[in-house]
């Protein structure tokens, strides 16, 4: 478990990515030093799970110089309601208004680049140039996992797929969208040495029986659902063992 970014998820992603850049370069030079001893580098796999904001602190965290060497040995990456096409076409109104107050605060950086606005330009917001940086098709297999209950992270950012919304939007927004969409999915199916697997995977929580709350309505209950269950992890990880050896 990534201790790097405790308590410091609210800045700029560029840091969070290379504090997590540092603390993964460090835990695989212990663990490649032991393996060098017996001479058996190439049994070596590495992969990733994040949830929700720490889908894009892992990619960002893959796109710095310390992490090039290692990038051969990714194996399987798991993002469980990953926001990583930001917050355009967010659909949860009670949500984008919690946005719009965050963004008021000082410290929320983040924030600004989840919905990009941390440059009048969109094409030099952050989340649109991380999403041209190949931070996917290294990895052997792709697993996202989202929840139409989930209202903290669009349901197709979670999945990386179009929506109804951005159909037909041919404005500057939507052309945005778009590229970023197949930036991201062109990774996923770029040729590989060995058959990659891309899955997209949902959730169906029962919020009904925690009763009509805050949190139900705006769709927290089945983001945090994510970190408390842990039956859906362990239900893919029994189905499919050969992602993760």
């Amino acid at each position: 478990m990534s201790e790097a970014n405790e308590e410091k998820t609210s800045g700029d992603f560029r840091e969070m990515g290379h504090r997590l850049a540092q603390e993964v370069t460090a835990f695989i030079k212990k663990k490649m030093d032991k393996v060098s001893r017996s001479a058996n580098l190439k049994s070596i796999k590495i992969s990733f799970v994040g949830h929700s904001i720490g889908n894009v602190i892992l990619r960002t965290a893959l796109t710095e110089s310390i992490m090039e060497p290692y990038l051969g040995f990714l194996h399987t990456y798991v993002s469980v309601s990953g926001p990583h096409l930001g917050y355009l076409y967010s659909s949860n109104s009670l949500f984008n208004s919690g946005l719009w107050l965050l963004k008021k605060l000082k410290g929320t950086q983040c924030i600004h680049q989840l919905t990009f606005t941390d440059d009048p330009d969109l094409r030099k917001t952050f989340l649109f140039n991380l999403c041209k940086q190949k931070t996917l098709d290294n990895f052997k297999n792709v697993i996202l996992i989202s929840s139409p209950q989930d209202g903290y992270v669009p349901y197709h950012s979670a999945r990386i797929e179009t929506c109804q919304a951005s159909t037909g939007d041919h404005s500057k927004k939507g052309k945005l969208f778009l590229e970023m969409l197949n930036e991201c999915l062109d990774q996923i199916r770029a040729p590989s040495p060995e058959p990659r697997v891309f899955m997209r995977c949902d959730v169906n929580f029962d919020t009904s029986l925690q009763g009509r709350n805050i949190n139900t309505m705006i769709g927290r209950a089945a983001h945090i659902e994510f970190l408390e269950s842990d039956a859906f992890a362990r239900f893919i990880m029994w189905s499919f063992p050969e992602l993760f050896r």
